[in-house]
């Protein structure tokens, strides 16, 4: 039986190998468990930064996704950006990202939030379907982003 819940301290070995998991897909991040477990540690202590939201199988962390708070001058309320959503590919093609999304949008709801964002990969076709079949529309935005540490 799969479940949802809000990851603790307990889970960060398990969220680690799934964050693992999900950047060597993308082109732009490449896995460091030491950055990644200091990250995880940080929202999961302080819940006005965000919440990591999981699902477990027989007690097994098999997805996860990450919902940081921000603040919308737009819409006057507070919003969330979802980052790191990550099925286990062993347990892919079972609905069960469908479902920890659905999870992910209701828990925000009881927050008080508005509006979700998401970034994906430009050529990642099929990130694309599964968020518009999940009721997400593609923005006119663009991306651009520096580091200040270079």
């Amino acid at each position: 039986m799969y479940s949802f819940r809000v990851a603790n301290s307990l889970d960060i070995p398990n969220l680690s190998k799934l964050l693992n998991e999900l950047f060597s897909l993308e082109k732009e991040f490449i896995p460091n468990e030491t950055l990644q477990k200091k990250a995880f540690e940080t929202i999961i202590n302080d819940e006005k930064i965000g919440n990591i939201l999981l699902c477990t199988y027989e007690n097994r962390v098999v997805a996860m996704v990450n919902l940081l708070y921000s603040f919308s001058t737009a819409l006057g309320s507070r919003v969330v950006i979802l980052e790191d959503m990550i099925v286990s590919n062993k347990y892919r093609d079972k609905n069960i990202g469908s479902k920890l999304l659905e999870f992910a949008k209701e828990f925000a709801k009881s927050k008080g939030i508005e509006r979700i964002t998401l970034l994906t990969d430009d050529d990642n076709f099929k990130a694309h379907k599964f968020y518009e079949k999940n009721g997400f529309k593609k923005s006119s935005m663009v991306v651009f982003r520096t580091f200040l540490n270079e």
